[in-house]
């Protein structure tokens, strides 16, 4: 997924603010989510975040693309599943490298659940 750093990205350091990197841990993992996972499951299962893990390696600034990278880590553990990001500038150096803990929900109960194998499958392949 390509993402532009935007002026309303930008701090006061005059890079992309860490906020934004998180706000585009989030766009990047629902896209994901939305484009692999079977359509019942979108409507039967939400994910929140439960813990992120981030490297801030170089900075980002106005006008740049960046390119984000994302994979799942190993199988889930519980109602917890990681998945890993990496955002990629136009040079190729890696800008910010991140791991994150998400945990399912089930929208009926409200309640997390142990992640189905059905679920996890298609991100595993």
């Amino acid at each position: 997924m390509k993402l532009l750093a935007e002026p309303q990205h930008i701090d006061e350091l005059g890079h992309v603010n860490n906020a934004v990197w998180v706000q585009w841990m989030e766009t990047v993992a629902v896209a994901h989510w939305r484009s692999v996972a079977d359509p019942n499951h979108q409507d039967d299962y939400v994910w929140v975040v439960v813990r992120h893990e981030i490297d801030y390696l170089r900075a980002a600034l106005e006008g740049e693309t960046i390119t984000a990278r994302t994979w799942v880590g190993d199988a889930p553990k519980g109602a917890r599943f990681e998945r890993n990001m990496e955002f990629v500038g136009e040079d190729g150096k890696i800008r910010v490298r991140a791991r994150t803990d998400w945990a399912i929900i089930d929208k009926a109960s409200g309640r997390p659940i142990r992640v189905p194998a059905d679920v996890v499958a298609p991100f595993m392949a």
